[in-house]
């Protein structure tokens, strides 16, 4: 075989087996999300309507729910859907950009293989661990950690190959490799530096992979190994026992449900109701499909809690209207972005699970505190829609009849009532914050079925297999992000944090505003998740101490985070959201800064009036 054509057969052979490999493991995440549903729906149906509760349920969910998170992972990993940076990457000339896409694999293989040792040890303590229901062995569960890490080496090994070929491939490994073995030499000059080393590992070598486009999750991953390795007498393990820990909450199982009902809501018609009715009510009058848009993405959000399933169930319906009514493409993805960000609050945001799940804060009384911070960001975007349309011409619009409106509230009541229904589940007792969403799926499956009569059985796999996809890659980060967070707390470091903080002048005024600018930077950069499982556990405590009210608090940063998330240039939910809207990034540079600076305002706001956050709880 010629020289030149090796590559090509390499890849050839690269790509066969990754998708093979995939399929297999895609089918079995996807079977997991299915059970998963199943095993809480029975759990909620056997305990509230034959009053037996199923003592098993919970136990075998969390042991199905590691499994998924970990073959999810592999899935995202796969598909190239690992939360990353890639502003910089992308702007780098060509063959800097596919070495940085070699490196962005390689580095990951780097951190499993120094993990999957470890990982199997774990699972091998675990077996003396029995689970009090089922009495099975704790490595069941456990198990599930070096066997997705395993499988994701595979994945990786075989992707960058298929990306990268031969030649690049060994360069990325040998960098990569040259960078540990750097580390590794320099590990005796690193001891004595004491808590410089934060610097070092969890500011340097972190920003350095993150901006390099090396997916998060990996980033912190490899930056704990290396301080725990190379500064401390910690041993490895404990990565994997925390990656564990921050894994395996069981609330944190909201997380595939609730996307799994966005895109059922989407799938089945429900969504498009709500903004028919929406667009019907107030589409003839001055900037009124702006509106539509604004409430549109909160009643969504209300329901899917995944940003992405909002923002991909509202801009296809609405975007061609509004296009044909003048609205410049600009304007239109600026203005979903910021929804975007404007609705981080709205229950069952994602956000708010996790944040509650890593705080110890209510889930129920997160979701009751999220929805009039939400309301008040959504008037002041419209305040802004309003002054940007106030020249347009509205003579021509048509105003629909009343007959018209009132048939629109027919059709759509039986998907406005979704949000409301998962509201009083939880409110009434009926399901915890983590059943609740099956409720809403079994609903959202029946109406369906046999009221909007749009459900497709062809996309119900790839929607499973997406689902799995998105939960992986947010619990991989989950994981990765709690075993940083135990390495700075370990370190005093957030001893000397909370020193530092509450020592700001102003008092809780000037806490609060620190927290809005920090927020800001750490979500365009991190993202809202991974900084809120990161600096959560840190900062929640100090809120605390200086008598700031969690939810409050709550609500602040995660919209704080949000401006930061879908802001450009770093923002990655800005370009999702031109994604989205098939409309270039470019366009929408500008008009979004004028909905980011009401938003940042709006915030402000919230921030000085504690009683939009915790007045109705």
């Amino acid at each position: 075989m010629p020289e030149a054509a090796a590559p090509v057969g390499a890849r050839r052979w690269a790509a066969r087996a990754e998708a093979a490999l995939g399929a297999a493991v895609e089918a079995a995440a996807a079977v997991l999300v299915a059970v998963e549903t199943a095993v809480l729906l029975a759990g909620v149906v056997a305990r509230y309507v034959f009053h037996s509760s199923l003592v098993w349920s919970d136990e075998l969910a969390s042991i199905l729910f590691l499994w998924l998170a970990m073959l999810g992972a592999v899935v995202a990993f796969r598909r190239g859907e690992h939360m990353r940076m890639t502003a910089l990457a992308t702007r780098a000339p060509a063959g800097l950009r596919a070495l940085l896409e070699a490196l962005a694999v390689a580095a990951p293989i780097l951190f499993l293989v120094l993990l999957l040792p470890h990982a199997i040890e774990f699972a091998e303590e675990e077996s003396f661990v029995v689970t009090p229901a089922l009495e099975l062995p704790g490595s069941w569960r456990a198990s599930a950690l070096p066997v997705g890490m395993g499988l994701m080496l595979l994945v990786a090994a075989v992707r960058l190959l298929r990306v990268a070929g031969i030649g690049r491939a060994v360069a990325s490994l040998a960098v990569v490799g040259a960078v540990a073995a750097v580390f590794w030499w320099a590990g005796p000059a690193l001891k004595p530096l004491g808590n410089l080393n934060l610097l070092i590992f969890f500011v340097g070598l972190v920003a350095a992979m993150v901006l390099a486009g090396v997916p998060i999750a990996f980033c912190f991953g490899l930056a704990t190994i290396g301080y725990l390795a190379l500064t401390t007498r910690v041993p490895v393990m404990v990565v994997v026992g925390r990656m564990d820990e921050g894994m395996s909450h069981l609330i944190l199982l909201a997380v595939p449900l609730f996307i799994f009902l966005g895109s059922l809501i989407e799938m089945t018609g429900m969504a498009r109701a709500m903004i028919v009715f929406l667009a019907n009510l107030l589409g003839h009058v001055r900037g009124g499909l702006s509106y539509v848009l604004v409430g549109a993405m909160y009643l969504v959000s209300g329901i899917s809690g995944a940003k992405a399933a909002d923002m991909a169930a509202v801009a296809p319906v609405l975007f061609p209207e509004m296009r044909e009514r003048g609205e410049k493409p600009g304007e239109l993805v600026a203005l979903l972005a910021a929804t975007g960000a404007q609705t981080e609050t709205v229950p069952p945001s994602l956000v708010l699970i996790t944040i509650g799940s890593v705080t110890g804060v209510s889930i129920g009384a997160l979701f009751t505190g999220g929805l009039l911070p939400g309301a008040v960001l959504a008037v002041v975007l419209c305040l802004v829609a309003r002054w940007r349309a106030r020249g347009r011409d509205v003579a021509g619009l048509r105003r629909p009849g009343g007959r018209e409106i009132l048939r629109s509230l027919a059709i759509a009541i039986p998907a406005l009532a979704l949000p409301f229904l998962i509201r009083a589940a939880v409110v009434e007792g009926v399901a915890t914050a983590t059943e609740v969403s099956t409720i809403g799926i079994a609903y959202a499956v029946v109406i369906g079925l046999l009221v909007y009569r749009q459900f497709d059985w062809r996309r119900l796999g790839p929607i499973l297999v997406e689902t799995a996809s998105l939960s992986g890659a947010i619990l991989l980060i989950i994981g990765a992000a709690t075993g940083m967070a135990w390495a700075l707390t370990q370190s005093g470091f957030s001893r000397d944090l909370a020193a530092a903080m509450a020592a700001l002048p102003g008092g809780q005024a000037g806490f609060l505003a620190v927290s809005i600018l920090a927020f800001v930077i750490l979500g365009s950069v991190l993202e809202g998740i991974p900084a809120i499982v990161l600096f959560g556990p840190l900062l929640f405590p100090i809120a605390r101490d200086m008598g700031v009210h969690e939810v409050h608090y709550a609500m602040v940063v995660i919209l704080s985070m949000g401006i930061g998330l879908f802001a450009p240039p770093f923002g990655v939910g800005y370009y999702a959201a031109c994604a989205i809207s098939r409309i270039s990034p470019d366009e929408g540079m500008r008009p979004i800064w004028g909905y980011m600076l009401a938003l940042l305002a709006g915030i402000v706001v919230i921030a000085a009036v504690p009683w939009i956050s915790i007045g109705f709880l």
